[in-house]
């Protein structure tokens, strides 16, 4: 959905941004969000794989809540199929 440049970096400083990411099946729309960072030769990284803030919940087949921990794990599995870290770059190639 967006990915915003928060610090644009520099030769001394990494670039800092957020992403955002929106999905929507017809009844209700799922986001994730987390920060990321711009290391050097062109890697981007999140910052923090723990610290994503969404409004799913993941349930296990019993229907329980699953734990903050477990449901890190679920949303870091769906980051890494995103190709966020394009999305990344084509953004901070527009500062440029």
């Amino acid at each position: 959905m967006s990915t915003q440049v928060l610090v644009p970096g520099d030769a001394k400083h990494p670039a800092l941004g957020q992403t955002l990411w929106q999905g929507d099946d017809g009844f209700t729309r799922a986001g994730v969000a987390w920060d990321w960072v711009s290391m050097p030769a062109g890697v981007v990284a999140m910052v923090d794989p723990m610290a994503l803030i969404t409004n799913v919940q993941f349930l296990t087949a019993e229907g329980e809540v699953l734990a903050p921990f477990e449901s890190a794990r679920q949303l870091n599995e769906i980051v890494h199929t995103l190709p966020w870290q394009y999305e990344v770059q084509r953004a901070l190639s527009g500062l440029h």
